[in-house]
């Protein structure tokens, strides 16, 4: 059984400076779960289309009830990927993102496509869909319910991620203070991929199971 997720969002910007701003999301104040982000392959088709595939890397905080069943040595980070097609000729950036690692805990599949508003020239239209799923017998739903909380919670983290990276742009905020609000964030990611290296280079003991 799988949990769907559906809903939709105006954003008050362009979709040219939605798409600009979707590339200069990171780092921000609101996204410092997020360490890494890479470009893995780009291209840009016949049909004037780019195409990119980026492998993000973000801290996973297990819930209490899941660290009783899974072992102390387990990462704490997760990777992300992460494909777009940005079409500027009928203006929509579609995603898809999934994880790579813990799918066998939770694997959480998301699109989210951004058009232009027909009605509104100024705005952009947002559908985002999720998929979230459990291979763990038993405890499934509760699984697929604690996922679709944390996803709806990362998602308004997200947004104003995208609505910080906007503001930039638009120069509706001091740049000065801008600059240093984007540093700290940098500065803590960070900290926490350094604390997570740290982390996996020490030997766990083995876990014991009666």
């Amino acid at each position: 059984m799988v949990k769907y997720f559906c809903n939709y969002a105006d954003i008050e910007s362009t979709w040219d400076q939605v798409v600009s701003a979707f590339w200069q999301r990171y780092p921000n104040p609101f996204s410092t779960h997020v360490l890494t982000e890479d470009v893995v392959y780009r291209e840009v088709t016949k049909d004037h289309c780019l195409l990119t595939r980026r492998l993000l890397m973000k801290t996973n905080r297990l819930p209490r009830w899941a660290e009783h069943f899974f072992p102390g040595g387990i990462s704490r980070c997760v990777y992300i990927m992460e494909d777009s097609i940005v079409d500027p000729v009928n203006r929509s950036l579609t995603t898809y993102t999934w994880n790579l690692n813990h799918t066998m805990l939770m694997s959480v599949e998301e699109r989210c496509v951004f058009r232009d508003s027909p009605e509104q020239p100024a705005v952009t239209q947002l559908r985002r869909e999720a998929w979230i799923s459990s291979s763990i017998y038993g405890f499934s739903r509760p699984i697929q319910e604690f996922g679709l909380a944390r996803f709806k919670s990362n998602q308004v983290k997200a947004m104003k991620g995208l609505e910080y990276a906007l503001s930039n742009l638009q120069g509706d905020a001091p740049q000065r203070m801008l600059r240093d609000t984007v540093k700290d964030a940098s500065d803590k990611a960070k900290e926490a991929a350094k604390s997570l290296a740290s982390a996996a280079a020490v030997p766990q003991k083995p876990q014991q199971y009666v």
